[in-house]
């Protein structure tokens, strides 16, 4: 499958002012406190020991980590998990000295990063620009990965949904929760393709024996793409860009060849595209609910998310007027936060030992 990449993918709102995502992330910051458990117990009971007393380094990366402060909580709770591995061990093990990377598109806004570190931290700090489908780091060097909310979002689109005379061009719509079944095929297939890069990528740079913990926004298996509260969103972006185009502020053209870049999937996909790629052992699968943010900070953890994809494509001059009918919208419409699933996914996977 030949894609072409989608422009459209962008980092989270920089800064730290109205619009950010420093100040509109609560609703993905949910996920990651409701993922600490698994975290401990994923460190407790699948960290070789073998691992933490052969380096005095312990390595670890947080792909896809945005401005923070989301990113921050998660690798404290790494930590605290890897402190507390070594301390009840029966034969004392030397705490490891912990050097951190913060990775993400070489857009994000670095500066807020590294302004907003913890200033009394148990970690170095590094940040590494770049697109986690390909190689980020030299082979066999990382000891743990941790990814969330991230991976989701895709890297493209496969060529067939550019051609105004394919089943799967998009017309009318910005999704595909409700769009024809080769548009869904389309994304589905991306989805899968931009997950076994990023498998390919990480089996090279962890260790034997390294973990990866991932928290993946998806759906429970059966549930269709239209019933996934997500999507509701982003259907709701779309009828409000309708609307615009209606008036003349956006053109038709410009709504045809916008296809929002990010998938739902479920447990069993994921599963099954880790097994087909060879390079992991399952270790936990688990999906569990997320508590949808509220009514009126939704606009706000929207525009902090998507404002810089939507902006690429249409333009920056549409998008306060964007999110003030996205809010309106929201008001009128708020009746699919009765119906719309909200699911992640969590997957704790283990590098094979190769010979």
């Amino acid at each position: 499958m030949e894609s072409t990449p989608a422009a459209a993918v962008r980092p989270m709102n920089g800064g730290d002012g109205r619009h950010s995502y420093t100040k509109n992330s609560d609703f993905q910051r949910k996920a990651i406190d409701a993922s600490k458990e698994f975290i401990h117990k994923a460190i407790s009971e699948k960290v070789d020991i073998k691992i933490l007393s052969s380096s005095s380094i312990f390595k670890l990366a947080d792909l896809g980590c945005s401005v923070g402060p989301n990113t921050f909580f998660s690798v404290q709770n790494i930590i605290d998990a890897v402190e507390l591995k070594c301390q009840i061990q029966e034969k004392a093990i030397k705490l490891p000295e912990f050097l951190v990377f913060f990775s993400d598109q070489t857009l994000n806004d670095f500066n807020q990063l590294f302004q907003s570190l913890p200033p009394e931290r148990p970690y170095f700090a590094s940040g590494l620009p770049g697109s986690f489908h390909s190689r980020l780091f030299p082979s066999a060097f990382l000891h743990f990965v941790h990814s969330s909310y991230a991976l989701h979002f895709l890297s493209g689109f496969p060529k067939e949904m550019e051609d105004k005379s394919s089943p799967a061009w998009n017309q009318g719509r910005i999704n595909h929760s409700n769009a024809s079944d080769e548009v869904v095929r389309c994304y589905e297939a991306q989805f899968s393709k931009d997950l076994e890069n990023f498998l390919d990528a990480r089996a090279q740079e962890l260790v034997d024996g390294g973990l990866m913990g991932l928290i993946i926004p998806g759906r429970s298996h059966g549930t269709p793409h239209s019933q996934v509260f997500g999507n509701n969103v982003i259907e709701l972006i779309g009828s409000c860009l309708v609307d615009m185009a209606n008036k003349g502020i956006v053109s038709y053209e410009k709504i045809d060849s916008f296809n929002f870049p990010w998938y739902f999937s479920s447990l069993e996909q994921v599963e099954s595209i880790v097994q087909r790629t060879g390079f992991f052992s399952i270790e936990i699968m688990e999906s569990f609910p997320q508590v949808q943010p509220e009514l009126e900070m939704l606009a706000y953890t929207a525009r902090a998310a998507f404002e810089g994809i939507i902006k690429t494509h249409f333009g920056h001059e549409i998008i306060d007027d964007l999110f003030i009918l996205f809010e309106e919208k929201l008001k009128e419409s708020s009746s699919f936060y009765e119906t719309g699933e909200c699911t992640n996914l969590f997957i704790l996977l283990k590098r094979i030992v190769t010979v």
